[in-house]
């Protein structure tokens, strides 16, 4: 039986996989890792399958309705979004005109979120996963190859006549060394070369050693809408024996970036981790998702390990919007942080927000001073985006705080970062005003451009991700936002 995977044509470079989905202004293009571990799964069970990024290869509809025919697939897996998710919907229609036969399945954050809505949406959509769906899919795909009950598939929603079934919730996988290498998905169906993060080095391979967070912020999707809040580990044999196999099969690979919500939970773990790779003597960058709190002794590990970058989300000046968002951080420690940082030779890229619960025009001067003060390598200020089954999207909508309920709406026509909210006390265009200014003053200090200078000359390494990288992000800096208003 064909099974295929599908991460739909919409906007070139649509980056789908990502917490916030839309065509970035750093050119950034996420691996379509969650899709491409369900085929894993489905693949190491002797199925056929075929895996198709249209928006990473540039495909058009018709190309991928080419490919479709020839396979002719029983059962056909599509990744969605919220932005995207009036297109997807479109497509999966598409793709039952083309295989009538075939068993349509949309996957993904706003899918999990919202199962009612989108099965209404159009009654040739077979079902959709809820949260984790790996094994999900293949309980699907075992159930339909023997004609078997829907009912008995957990963590699906679908139909019958018109009423909506919702079977069991799906335990979560607890030895997540079950599951099987997500990098021999992209071996046999990907380019690495198409998929950018600007704090990697180019070109990369995306992982993840862990799923879910323990930590109760409000704006997070992953956690509230795939993975839940409980944190669970792979082993790190599993780990840097998949690490070991990117290096033999990826000879291009600059890089391997860590996927997890953040890698960083357990110091003792990354210790662990960073020891076994050196024992190893792997050869290879890597990068994280991580949160402050990291002591000096842990990161000088890391980084003799190879551990060049992490992204941390610092998100706000104001102890008071940290609270109010249950980032469960301090700002003393983020001086602390940074200075661990600089000390052990890691980049850090800071993620920055505008426009969350509290927020006014003084704290947002707080943020901007704090990011300043941090000195982090790279920055991004973003208004907040919300998203559908995330705390955060429901206080936004409680309050009449979004601007449309249009979720096409959430990017521009251009599939650029759209604003959709606001605050009680600023506009949407209050928050993209000091968004764009604040990336200005941060990135055209005299003093940030001699610190680039310095690196590109003592660190050529970095050349080629960071000319990649400011080759689209040059163009808005000094222009202005990608990111409007809602209607704009």
């Amino acid at each position: 039986m064909n099974v295929l995977f599908l991460n739909p044509p919409f906007h070139k470079k649509f980056s789908r996989p990502q917490r916030s989905p839309a065509v970035t202004k750093s050119g950034t293009l996420y691996f379509p890792m969650w899709l491409a571990y369900a085929c894993a799964v489905v693949m190491e069970k002797g199925y056929e399958v075929d895996f198709i990024d249209a928006p990473a290869d540039g495909l058009t509809l018709a190309d991928v309705e080419e490919r479709v025919r020839k396979f002719n697939p029983a059962v056909i897996v599509m990744d969605t979004s919220t932005p995207s998710i009036n297109n997807d919907i479109m497509i999966a229609g598409r793709m039952k005109e083309l295989c009538p036969s075939a068993f349509i399945t949309l996957v993904g954050t706003h899918v999990s979120a919202l199962p009612d809505d989108t099965l209404n949406a159009d009654n040739r959509i077979g079902a959709v996963c809820r949260y984790e769906y790996d094994f999900t899919v293949l309980d699907l795909v075992q159930t339909i190859e023997k004609k078997g009950n829907l009912r008995n598939v957990l963590g699906i929603s679908y139909k019958e006549g018109n009423k909506i079934v919702h079977t069991g919730r799906r335990p979560f996988v607890e030895n997540l060394d079950e599951v099987p290498f997500v990098s021999k998905v992209y071996k046999k169906f990907l380019k690495i070369e198409n998929y950018f993060n600007p704090n990697a080095l180019y070109p990369m391979v995306t992982i993840t050693t862990s799923r879910g967070c323990p930590f109760p912020c409000t704006f997070c999707v992953y956690p509230q809408t795939l993975m839940g809040r409980g944190f669970r580990l792979r082993s790190v044999e599993n780990v840097v024996a998949e690490m070991e196999y990117i290096v033999n099969n990826f000879p291009n690979a600059k890089a391997i970036f860590f996927e997890d919500d953040t890698l960083t939970v357990n110091k003792k773990r990354c210790i662990e981790l960073s020891e076994l790779i050196i024992k190893k003597g792997l050869r290879i960058t890597w990068n994280a998702n991580a949160r402050i709190g990291l002591d000096y002794e842990t990161m000088k590990i890391m980084k003799k390990a190879g551990c060049r970058n992490l992204c941390v989300g610092f998100e706000s000046g104001s102890q008071k919007i940290l609270d109010n968002m249950k980032k469960k951080t301090r700002l003393t420690e983020m001086k602390e942080f940074m200075e661990n940082a600089r000390r052990a030779g890691m980049l850090i890229h800071g993620c920055f927000m505008a426009g969350l619960p509290g927020e006014t025009k003084e704290t947002l001067k707080e943020t901007l001073e704090l990011a300043k003060t941090l000195r982090p390598d790279t920055v991004q200020f973003y208004p907040v985006m919300v998203y559908p089954g995330t705390e955060a999207y429901d206080w936004y909508k409680k309050k009449n705080l979004i601007r449309s309920s249009d979720f096409s709406k959430w990017i521009t026509p251009d599939g650029l970062h759209n604003t959709v909210i606001r605050t009680e006390d600023l506009t949407a265009e209050d928050l993209v005003k000091f968004c764009d200014n604040a990336r200005r003053e941060f990135y055209l200090r005299p003093g940030y451009l001699l610190y680039k200078l310095k690196q590109l000359i003592t660190q050529p390494r970095e050349i080629k991700r960071t000319l990649k990288a400011g080759k689209t992000f040059l163009k808005y800096l000094l222009k202005g936002s990608d990111i409007q208003k809602a209607g704009a």
